[in-house]
Protein backbone atom coordinates (compact mmCIF):
# COMPACT_ATOMS: atom_id res chain seq x y z
CA UNK A 1 0.00 0.00 0.00
CA UNK A 2 1.19 3.56 -0.94
CA UNK A 3 1.54 5.47 2.30
CA UNK A 4 1.15 8.48 1.08
CA UNK A 5 -2.05 7.82 0.28
CA UNK A 6 -3.03 6.94 3.52
CA UNK A 7 -3.83 10.12 5.53
CA UNK A 8 -5.61 12.58 3.08
CA UNK A 9 -8.20 13.27 5.58
CA UNK A 10 -7.19 15.93 8.28
CA UNK A 11 -10.43 15.51 9.98
CA UNK A 12 -13.46 13.79 10.96
CA UNK A 13 -17.41 15.55 11.24
CA UNK A 14 -19.33 14.06 14.26
CA UNK A 15 -22.75 14.31 13.57
CA UNK A 16 -23.92 13.93 16.68
CA UNK A 17 -27.31 14.14 18.37
CA UNK A 18 -28.72 17.21 16.73
CA UNK A 19 -27.97 20.50 15.01
CA UNK A 20 -30.61 22.50 16.34
CA UNK A 21 -29.34 25.32 18.81
CA UNK A 22 -31.67 24.90 21.33
CA UNK A 23 -31.32 21.04 21.26
CA UNK A 24 -28.04 21.46 21.48
CA UNK A 25 -27.86 24.21 24.65
CA UNK A 26 -30.19 21.52 26.34
CA UNK A 27 -27.75 18.29 25.29
CA UNK A 28 -24.78 20.56 26.44
CA UNK A 29 -26.64 21.32 29.99
CA UNK A 30 -27.44 17.35 30.46
CA UNK A 31 -23.99 16.42 29.08
CA UNK A 32 -22.32 18.65 31.44
CA UNK A 33 -24.33 17.59 34.08
CA UNK A 34 -24.19 14.00 34.03
CA UNK A 35 -19.82 14.15 33.36
CA UNK A 36 -19.80 16.50 36.40
CA UNK A 37 -21.65 13.74 38.81
CA UNK A 38 -19.84 10.90 37.06
CA UNK A 39 -16.29 12.37 37.73
CA UNK A 40 -16.97 13.78 41.53
CA UNK A 41 -19.12 10.32 42.21
CA UNK A 42 -15.87 8.24 41.43
CA UNK A 43 -13.10 10.53 42.86
CA UNK A 44 -15.42 10.36 46.03
CA UNK A 45 -15.20 6.39 46.15
CA UNK A 46 -11.52 6.90 45.45
CA UNK A 47 -10.57 8.99 47.83
CA UNK A 48 -13.00 7.27 50.76
CA UNK A 49 -10.81 3.40 49.39
CA UNK A 50 -7.55 5.71 49.74
CA UNK A 51 -8.23 7.60 53.41
CA UNK A 52 -9.89 4.56 55.20
CA UNK A 53 -8.02 1.65 56.29
CA UNK A 54 -11.03 -0.37 56.30
CA UNK A 55 -11.43 -0.61 53.09
CA UNK A 56 -7.69 -1.83 51.85
CA UNK A 57 -8.81 -4.89 51.05
CA UNK A 58 -8.90 -6.53 47.59
CA UNK A 59 -12.74 -5.86 46.68
CA UNK A 60 -12.30 -2.16 47.06
CA UNK A 61 -8.77 -2.48 45.72
CA UNK A 62 -10.75 -2.70 41.98
CA UNK A 63 -13.60 -0.50 42.89
CA UNK A 64 -11.17 2.09 42.88
CA UNK A 65 -9.46 1.11 39.67
CA UNK A 66 -13.18 0.69 38.23
CA UNK A 67 -13.90 4.15 39.47
CA UNK A 68 -10.67 5.40 37.81
CA UNK A 69 -11.55 3.32 34.24
CA UNK A 70 -15.27 4.49 34.85
CA UNK A 71 -13.88 8.62 34.76
CA UNK A 72 -11.51 7.55 31.93
CA UNK A 73 -14.22 6.08 30.22
CA UNK A 74 -16.43 8.99 29.99
CA UNK A 75 -13.63 11.76 30.08
CA UNK A 76 -12.51 10.20 26.69
CA UNK A 77 -16.37 11.11 25.17
CA UNK A 78 -17.75 14.03 26.50
CA UNK A 79 -15.30 16.70 26.95
CA UNK A 80 -15.09 16.89 23.45
CA UNK A 81 -18.69 16.82 22.48
CA UNK A 82 -19.01 20.11 24.79
CA UNK A 83 -16.58 21.49 23.28
CA UNK A 84 -18.26 21.33 19.82
CA UNK A 85 -21.22 22.28 21.13
CA UNK A 86 -20.10 25.21 22.67
CA UNK A 87 -18.15 25.80 19.52
CA UNK A 88 -20.92 25.11 17.15
CA UNK A 89 -18.24 23.05 14.90
CA UNK A 90 -18.58 19.11 14.40
CA UNK A 91 -15.21 18.58 13.72
CA UNK A 92 -12.42 16.32 15.40
CA UNK A 93 -9.02 16.24 13.96
CA UNK A 94 -7.51 13.13 12.76
CA UNK A 95 -4.86 12.75 15.47
CA UNK A 96 -7.84 13.36 17.58
CA UNK A 97 -10.07 11.05 16.16
CA UNK A 98 -7.45 7.93 16.58
CA UNK A 99 -6.79 9.35 20.46
CA UNK A 100 -10.44 8.97 21.11
CA UNK A 101 -10.88 5.45 19.82
CA UNK A 102 -7.52 4.54 21.62
CA UNK A 103 -8.56 5.39 24.94
CA UNK A 104 -12.28 4.68 24.98
CA UNK A 105 -10.56 0.82 23.44
CA UNK A 106 -8.38 0.93 26.77
CA UNK A 107 -10.80 1.92 29.33
CA UNK A 108 -13.47 -0.20 27.75
CA UNK A 109 -10.95 -3.08 28.34
CA UNK A 110 -10.21 -1.92 31.82
CA UNK A 111 -14.07 -2.32 32.69
CA UNK A 112 -14.36 -5.61 31.68
CA UNK A 113 -11.52 -7.02 33.42
CA UNK A 114 -12.29 -5.50 36.67
CA UNK A 115 -16.14 -5.98 36.64
CA UNK A 116 -14.76 -10.10 35.94
CA UNK A 117 -11.82 -10.04 38.78
CA UNK A 118 -14.16 -8.38 40.94
CA UNK A 119 -16.88 -11.24 40.78
CA UNK A 120 -13.82 -13.86 41.23
CA UNK A 121 -13.02 -11.80 44.07
CA UNK A 122 -16.54 -12.44 45.82
CA UNK A 123 -16.77 -16.15 44.55
CA UNK A 124 -13.24 -16.48 46.64
CA UNK A 125 -15.01 -14.82 49.47
CA UNK A 126 -17.58 -16.16 49.84
CA UNK A 127 -17.10 -20.15 48.28
CA UNK A 128 -13.85 -20.54 49.75
CA UNK A 129 -13.52 -17.68 53.12
CA UNK A 130 -10.72 -19.81 55.01
CA UNK A 131 -8.96 -19.66 51.55
CA UNK A 132 -9.77 -15.96 50.91
CA UNK A 133 -6.15 -13.89 52.56
CA UNK A 134 -3.94 -16.51 50.48
CA UNK A 135 -5.42 -16.45 47.22
CA UNK A 136 -6.51 -12.98 47.08
CA UNK A 137 -2.90 -11.83 48.34
CA UNK A 138 -2.17 -7.62 47.48
CA UNK A 139 0.56 -9.18 45.13
CA UNK A 140 -1.61 -10.94 43.46
CA UNK A 141 -4.00 -8.21 43.14
CA UNK A 142 -1.47 -6.04 41.84
CA UNK A 143 -0.45 -8.37 39.28
CA UNK A 144 -3.71 -8.54 38.14
CA UNK A 145 -4.69 -5.07 37.63
CA UNK A 146 -1.21 -4.42 35.74
CA UNK A 147 -1.88 -7.48 33.46
CA UNK A 148 -5.65 -6.05 32.67
CA UNK A 149 -3.37 -2.72 32.09
CA UNK A 150 -0.87 -3.95 29.55
CA UNK A 151 -3.50 -6.11 28.05
CA UNK A 152 -6.11 -3.42 27.18
CA UNK A 153 -3.38 -0.62 26.39
CA UNK A 154 -1.78 -3.77 23.81
CA UNK A 155 -4.86 -4.04 21.86
CA UNK A 156 -5.90 -0.61 22.09
CA UNK A 157 -2.34 0.52 21.03
CA UNK A 158 -2.50 -2.51 17.91
CA UNK A 159 -5.93 -1.13 16.61
CA UNK A 160 -5.14 2.15 16.73
CA UNK A 161 -1.80 1.74 14.29
CA UNK A 162 -3.61 -0.51 12.50
CA UNK A 163 -6.12 2.48 12.10
CA UNK A 164 -3.31 4.94 10.77
CA UNK A 165 -3.01 1.83 7.84
CA UNK A 166 -6.59 3.16 6.86
CA UNK A 167 -7.55 5.23 4.03
CA UNK A 168 -10.06 7.79 3.91
CA UNK A 169 -10.54 8.95 0.72
CA UNK A 170 -14.79 9.10 0.20
CA UNK A 171 -16.90 10.91 2.96
CA UNK A 172 -15.88 11.61 6.65
CA UNK A 173 -19.03 11.96 8.57
CA UNK A 174 -18.63 10.16 11.63
CA UNK A 175 -22.50 9.85 12.59
CA UNK A 176 -21.76 9.57 16.16
CA UNK A 177 -21.13 12.01 18.80
CA UNK A 178 -17.62 10.12 19.28
CA UNK A 179 -15.13 8.31 16.94
CA UNK A 180 -16.66 5.12 16.91
CA UNK A 181 -14.32 2.56 15.23
CA UNK A 182 -16.61 0.49 13.39
CA UNK A 183 -18.58 3.30 12.50
CA UNK A 184 -15.28 4.66 11.05
CA UNK A 185 -13.66 1.73 9.15
CA UNK A 186 -17.07 1.79 7.18
CA UNK A 187 -15.63 5.08 5.89
CA UNK A 188 -12.08 3.33 4.28
CA UNK A 189 -11.42 3.24 0.92
CA UNK A 190 -8.63 0.86 1.62
CA UNK A 191 -8.67 -3.05 2.86
CA UNK A 192 -9.54 -3.06 6.17
CA UNK A 193 -10.28 -7.26 6.80
CA UNK A 194 -6.80 -7.26 9.27
CA UNK A 195 -8.87 -4.45 11.39
CA UNK A 196 -12.30 -6.63 11.35
CA UNK A 197 -10.87 -9.27 12.36
CA UNK A 198 -9.06 -8.10 15.24
CA UNK A 199 -12.31 -5.85 16.08
CA UNK A 200 -14.76 -9.08 16.41
CA UNK A 201 -12.21 -11.68 17.87
CA UNK A 202 -11.30 -9.32 20.66
CA UNK A 203 -14.73 -8.25 21.10
CA UNK A 204 -15.93 -11.67 21.04
CA UNK A 205 -13.18 -12.81 23.75
CA UNK A 206 -13.78 -9.51 26.01
CA UNK A 207 -17.47 -10.31 25.54
CA UNK A 208 -17.46 -14.20 25.70
CA UNK A 209 -14.45 -14.94 28.44
CA UNK A 210 -14.91 -12.47 30.60
CA UNK A 211 -19.11 -12.97 31.08
CA UNK A 212 -18.41 -16.49 31.38
CA UNK A 213 -15.94 -16.17 34.11
CA UNK A 214 -18.67 -13.65 35.92
CA UNK A 215 -21.44 -16.15 35.06
CA UNK A 216 -19.39 -19.16 36.73
CA UNK A 217 -18.32 -16.95 39.82
CA UNK A 218 -22.63 -16.40 40.52
CA UNK A 219 -23.55 -19.84 39.48
CA UNK A 220 -20.80 -20.98 42.69
CA UNK A 221 -21.78 -18.14 44.45
CA UNK A 222 -25.72 -18.75 44.51
CA UNK A 223 -24.76 -22.77 45.07
CA UNK A 224 -23.18 -21.84 48.25
CA UNK A 225 -25.97 -19.24 49.35
CA UNK A 226 -28.37 -21.81 49.36
CA UNK A 227 -26.95 -24.15 51.32
CA UNK A 228 -26.52 -21.36 54.17
CA UNK A 229 -28.91 -22.80 56.80
CA UNK A 230 -29.54 -19.33 58.49
CA UNK A 231 -31.83 -16.38 56.92
CA UNK A 232 -29.50 -13.96 58.50
CA UNK A 233 -26.66 -15.23 56.81
CA UNK A 234 -27.92 -15.88 53.36
CA UNK A 235 -28.62 -12.32 53.30
CA UNK A 236 -25.48 -10.90 54.63
CA UNK A 237 -24.07 -13.07 51.59
CA UNK A 238 -26.07 -11.91 49.22
CA UNK A 239 -25.27 -8.07 50.29
CA UNK A 240 -21.40 -8.76 50.08
CA UNK A 241 -22.46 -8.91 45.60
CA UNK A 242 -25.65 -7.53 45.60
CA UNK A 243 -23.86 -3.91 44.31
CA UNK A 244 -21.55 -5.66 42.36
CA UNK A 245 -23.87 -7.59 40.39
CA UNK A 246 -26.12 -4.82 39.86
CA UNK A 247 -22.90 -3.02 38.26
CA UNK A 248 -22.33 -6.08 35.88
CA UNK A 249 -25.81 -5.93 35.02
CA UNK A 250 -25.69 -2.39 33.72
CA UNK A 251 -23.13 -2.79 32.26
CA UNK A 252 -23.24 -5.73 30.17
CA UNK A 253 -27.05 -4.95 29.60
CA UNK A 254 -26.56 -1.35 28.16
CA UNK A 255 -23.49 -2.79 26.33
CA UNK A 256 -25.69 -5.55 24.85
CA UNK A 257 -28.03 -2.36 24.09
CA UNK A 258 -25.08 -1.29 21.69
CA UNK A 259 -24.36 -4.05 20.04
CA UNK A 260 -27.78 -4.79 18.97
CA UNK A 261 -28.81 -1.79 17.81
CA UNK A 262 -25.65 -1.41 16.02
CA UNK A 263 -26.44 -4.86 14.23
CA UNK A 264 -30.22 -5.07 14.20
CA UNK A 265 -31.03 -1.56 13.23
CA UNK A 266 -29.60 1.25 10.58
CA UNK A 267 -30.98 3.71 13.18
CA UNK A 268 -28.11 5.83 14.02
CA UNK A 269 -30.38 7.82 17.07
CA UNK A 270 -30.42 4.82 17.85
CA UNK A 271 -27.73 3.03 18.28
CA UNK A 272 -26.45 6.67 19.74
CA UNK A 273 -28.31 6.33 22.45
CA UNK A 274 -27.57 2.87 23.38
CA UNK A 275 -24.28 4.18 23.62
CA UNK A 276 -25.05 7.06 25.94
CA UNK A 277 -26.08 4.36 28.57
CA UNK A 278 -22.94 2.48 28.09
CA UNK A 279 -20.16 5.17 27.92
CA UNK A 280 -22.31 8.04 30.08
CA UNK A 281 -24.87 6.74 32.07
CA UNK A 282 -23.51 3.48 33.50
CA UNK A 283 -20.62 4.74 35.44
CA UNK A 284 -22.33 7.81 36.34
CA UNK A 285 -24.44 5.32 38.16
CA UNK A 286 -22.11 2.89 39.41
CA UNK A 287 -21.19 5.35 42.31
CA UNK A 288 -24.70 5.64 43.33
CA UNK A 289 -25.07 1.67 43.50
CA UNK A 290 -21.74 0.80 45.38
CA UNK A 291 -22.90 4.15 48.14
CA UNK A 292 -26.42 3.15 48.24
CA UNK A 293 -25.85 -0.45 48.52
CA UNK A 294 -22.63 -0.84 50.53
CA UNK A 295 -22.51 -0.06 54.67
CA UNK A 296 -18.66 0.30 54.40
CA UNK A 297 -18.72 3.09 51.70
CA UNK A 298 -21.47 4.85 53.57
CA UNK A 299 -19.00 4.60 56.78
CA UNK A 300 -15.85 5.96 55.08
CA UNK A 301 -17.87 9.09 53.10
CA UNK A 302 -19.21 10.09 56.25
CA UNK A 303 -15.86 9.87 58.54
CA UNK A 304 -14.33 11.85 55.45
CA UNK A 305 -16.93 14.41 55.95
CA UNK A 306 -16.61 14.32 59.34
CA UNK A 307 -12.67 14.74 58.63
CA UNK A 308 -13.55 17.72 56.12
CA UNK A 309 -16.00 19.56 58.10
CA UNK A 310 -14.41 22.52 60.53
Amino acid sequence: MDLGNQTRVSEFLLLGFSQDLEDQQTLFALFLSMYLVTVLGNLLIILAVSSDSHLHTPMYFFLSNLSLADIGFTSTTVPKMLVNIQAQSNAISYAGCISQMYFFMVFGGIDTFLLTVMAYDRYVAICHPLYYPVIMNPRLCGLLVLVFWFLSLSYSLIQSLLMLRVSFCTTWVIRHFYCELAQALTLACSDTHINYILLYVVTGLLGFVPFSGILFSYTQIVSSILRISSTDGKHKAFSTCGSHLSVVSLFYGTGLGVYLSSNASSSSWRGMVASVMYTVVTPMLNPFIYCLRNRDIKRALERLSTLSSP
